[in-house]
């Protein structure tokens, strides 16, 4: 009986509830609930994907545009050493006067071969990986496009 049941009978000793025991030191378990994805069937991400892993028409055609893009900046890349590696000492035959030009007592054309050439070769090395990846990123968004 709560204190108000005394109240309402006078005389009457109160009856004392038992307490329950405190719980013990265990922590209390939590329940993780996780609702099941919902996929639309049919996708078109998910269509795309398929036409990639049969290696249909359609599969062939997306991956070829990977290709090209990729040998296309290849391409460009290659183009770039060759004209600014490979235009040197085309540079240096025809204009014989800036071959003669030194800097700190070493010869300009031994210093922009052996020394200049690594930091751009390492510059456009790291121009190619940005770029291809920005193209498979590229790639990746268009197969996993949701369809509008």
């Amino acid at each position: 009986m709560t204190g108000a049941d005394e109240r309402d009978v006078p005389g009457r000793p109160a009856e004392t509830a038992p307490v329950p025991a405190p719980r013990a030191a265990r922590p209390l378990r939590r329940t993780r609930i996780v609702l099941a994805e919902v996929s639309r069937s049919g996708s078109r991400a998910d269509r795309t994907r398929s036409e990639l892993t049969q290696q249909t028409r359609v599969g062939e055609t997306l991956v070829r545009g990977l290709v090209r893009a990729q040998f296309a900046l290849a391409l460009r890349m290659s183009l770039l050493v060759l004209v600014g590696l490979g235009g040197l000492p085309w540079l240096f035959a025809i204009a014989p006067s800036v071959g003669r030009v030194t800097v700190l007592g070493i010869n300009l054309p031994w210093l922009l071969l052996g020394v200049a050439a690594f930091p751009f070769l390492i510059g456009v090395g790291w121009a190619y990986v940005r770029l291809a990846e920005r193209n498979e990123q590229d790639f990746t968004d268009l197969v996993q496009r949701p369809e509008r």
